[in-house]
């Protein structure tokens, strides 16, 4: 990749830009939140990095025209958005079963399966940057991650039978995603409970304190209408037992994380399965975002095939990930589009932190690389969703085949390449943070 050459001040002025746009609505309404979510940011070229899909975008955005790999189906696949080294970990899918597979999918869209691969490995190089690894190491893991993804897409392309490419599970996981698998298991929906919630009068109520807001009358009226109208999104399947969505007690939260600062969200508990009170559960009501990739995919058929950003990010990851959480939906609320999902006790992120042998990072990275191609090829004319009517992993297979010995070099050039203009960015970030000059804080 060819990065523009800028000096400190001019790339200053750039970021600015591209936080405008992304934030500057939602950080006028709350820049305490902003406050904390640079913060964050400022922490590590890494946290910087996740916090700047827009920016990352705005700089490949010249490919949205055609690019290596790319080509009128290759274009147009169902993409995740926001694909890091840290969006992976466990969730419990509709059937029951613990799985470990990209989550997060708040930024998914419609675009080039590359922008996918290319920001996963300039994540890679900087994971492996602040692990003091050398650039040959770095240039190795980001091949290990092309080739895993290469190997699994051309597999299912061809026909593989399910037995062959399975999902990450307790019985086929190694390394950290088994631990990752063996971690939620040791989790319970009591001990999310009792982390949240307490028994007053024979019922469960959310306890007070800990994050949460009362709610005044009109509002709590104005969040279960929104409820009423999220029940109509979920499938059939999900409706087995009507006295699983009787409420009893409604919340209100304030996201102040590096993906959620300054965005309303509610939280209400709801009977689950049983009368017993330890089968409760805790769902989320969360205003969903403008996803970063669609301001450079100007397709209207794209555009106008979901109806707000809520049912967007609904609709893509029930694409992406087979079984997902039978809870998902989605709503309205004050005009705006709304995502609507189970806090989940099952839910353990990959953590990088004890993970620093190469050998066992290179492992963990081929397993993320097949993790994506499974992804990639799950949303497409057998997912129920006609926005991408065609089998998308023979598309990408026949694209990479045209050029099998570019693929890889392509990611490794890209990694570094952006990898370093992500570690100086960064640094040019915390000093307009520090010396105040982003507009609102």
């Amino acid at each position: 990749m060819s990065v523009p050459q800028l000096n400190d001040e001019h790339r200053g002025e750039e970021i600015l830009a591209v936080f405008d746009t992304a934030f500057g609505e939602l950080l006028a309404a709350d820049p305490a939140a902003f406050r904390v979510k640079f913060r964050k940011m400022a922490a590590s070229a890494f946290a910087f990095y996740r916090g700047t899909a827009g920016l990352f975008y705005h700089d490949v955005d010249a490919e949205k025209r055609g690019g290596p790999f790319l080509d009128e189906r290759t274009s147009r696949v169902w993409i995740h958005g926001d694909l890091h080294a840290e969006n992976f970990g466990t969730y419990m899918d509709a059937t029951g079963r613990l799985i470990f597979n990209v989550n997060d999918f708040d930024e998914a869209y419609v675009g080039p399966f590359t922008w996918d691969l290319k920001r996963f490995s300039a994540s890679i190089a900087l994971i492996g940057y602040a692990k003091a690894l050398g650039d040959e190491q770095i240039s190795e893991l980001v091949e290990v991650y092309a080739g895993a993804y290469r190997e699994r897409i051309h597999a299912l392309a061809t026909g593989a039978k399910s037995d062959e490419v399975p999902p990450f599970t307790l019985d086929t996981a190694q390394g950290p995603l088994l631990d990752a698998l063996r971690d939620a298991r040791s989790l319970t929906r009591f001990g999310l409970l009792d982390s949240m919630t307490e028994i007053r009068d024979f019922e469960r109520r959310f306890a007070p304190g800990g994050g949460s807001i009362e709610l005044d009358a009109a509002t709590r009226y104005k969040v279960l209408a929104a409820f009423d109208g999220y029940l109509e999104t979920l499938p059939e399947t999900s409706l087995a037992r009507p006295d699983s969505y009787r409420v009893k007690d409604v919340v209100g939260r304030r996201g102040i994380g590096i993906g959620s600062a300054g965005l309303p969200s509610y939280n209400i508990l709801l009977e689950g399965h049983s009368d017993a009170l330890e089968n409760d559960v805790v769902i989320y009501i969360k205003q969903a975002q403008t996803p970063a990739v669609s301001r450079h995919i100007t397709d209207p058929a794209i555009r106008d095939y979901f109806l707000h950003e809520g049912h967007r990010t609904v609709i893509s990851q029930r694409a992406l990930q087979q079984h997902a959480d039978p809870w998902l939906g989605w709503t309205e609320l004050g005009g705006a589009g709304q995502l609507v999902a189970e806090v989940s006790p099952y839910a353990v992120d990959l953590d990088w932190g004890d993970i620093d042998d190469p050998e066992e990072i290179a492992g963990v990275v081929a397993d993320l690389g097949r993790a994506t191609a499974t992804m990639h090829a799950a949303a497409d004319d057998t997912s129920g969703e006609s926005l991408v009517p065609f089998s998308t992993e023979r598309a990408i297979d026949a694209a990479i085949a045209a050029d099998e010995d570019g693929f890889a070099p392509l990611l490794v050039d890209f990694a570094h390449t952006y990898g370093a203009r992500a570690r100086a960015d960064h640094q040019i970030f915390v000093d307009l943070f520090r010396n105040g000059r982003i507009p609102g804080l």
